[in-house]
C-alpha cells in the first residue's frame, strides 16, 4: 500500500496526483504511482514510468527492476530504500508498458519538480533516458548523458547522475550492469562531498 506519511505539502501533493485526469493515461490506471521514501532524503531516483506490478501495488520499482535496483543500492551505496526517496516521471502506467508520451510526460511533470523540490535531494540518479532528458531538459539519451556530472537547470547547485534503467541493465549483460554500477559509485561520491 501506498505510503500516506511525510510532510503535510508532499501529502496533499499525491492527493492531487491520485485525483488527476490530465492525460489519458489515468483511464487505465489501477493506482497512481506516486513515490516512495524519505522525504527528506539527500539522493532521489527518478524513474520513466510504473509497470504492470508497480501499477498493482502503487509503489515505484517492486518488479524486477526494482529487485535490481534494490540490490545495487546496497552493494553500490551501501543504503536500503528507505535512506532514498524513488520516483517516476509519469505517474501512471502506460499502456503495455510503453514509453510515456510528450503530453503524458507534460501533464506529470508539475508532479515531478514538486517532488523534486519539497524532497530537496543534493544528488539525484535518473534510471533512463526518459528520466535524464526530463529533468536535464536535454536531447541525448542516457548513453550520452551518463559517466558526467550533470546540474538541476532549476537548481544547479543538484548533481544529476544520468544511468541506465534498471530493466536495460536486466537486458543488456554485464557490460550495461558495470555502467550502472559505476554510476551509482559516482553518486556515492557526490553525497560524500568529492
Amino acid at each position: 500500500m501506498p505510503d500516506e506519511s511525510g510532510p503535510a505539502e508532499l501529502v496533499e501533493l499525491r492527493r492531487e496526483a491520485e485525483a488527476c485526469t490530465a492525460c489519458r493515461l489515468c483511464e487505465q490506471r489501477t493506482t497512481v504511482v506516486f513515490g516512495m521514501g524519505d522525504p527528506t532524503a539527500d539522493l532521489m531516483f527518478v524513474g520513466e514510468g510504473p509497470g504492470e506490478e508497480e501499477d498493482r501495488q502503487g509503489l515505484p520499482f517492486v518488479g524486477r527492476s526494482g529487485k535490481l535496483l534494490d540490490r545495487l543500492m546496497r552493494e553500490e551505496l551501501g543504503m536500503d530504500r528507505d535512506r532514498c526517496y524513488i520516483a517516476n516521471v509519469v505517474k501512471c502506467r502506460p499502456p503495455g508498458n510503453r514509453d510515456p508520451r510528450p503530453d503524458e510526460i507534460a501533464a506529470c511533470r508539475r508532479f515531478l519538480e514538486r517532488q523534486v523540490e519539497l524532497v530537496s535531494p543534493r544528488v539525484i540518479v535518473t534510471l533512463g533516458s526518459f528520466a535524464a532528458r526530463t529533468l536535464l531538459g536535454r536531447r541525448e539519451g542516457v548513453l550520452s548523458l551518463r559517466g558526467r556530472d550533470h546540474h538541476l537547470p532549476s537548481d544547479p547547485r543538484v548533481v544529476v547522475v544520468p544511468t541506465l534503467h534498471p530493466a536495460a541493465a536486466l537486458r543488456g549483460g554485464p557490460e550495461a550492469l558495470a555502467r550502472m554500477r559505476s554510476d551509482l559509485v559516482r553518486a556515492k561520491l557526490r553525497l560524500s562531498g568529492r
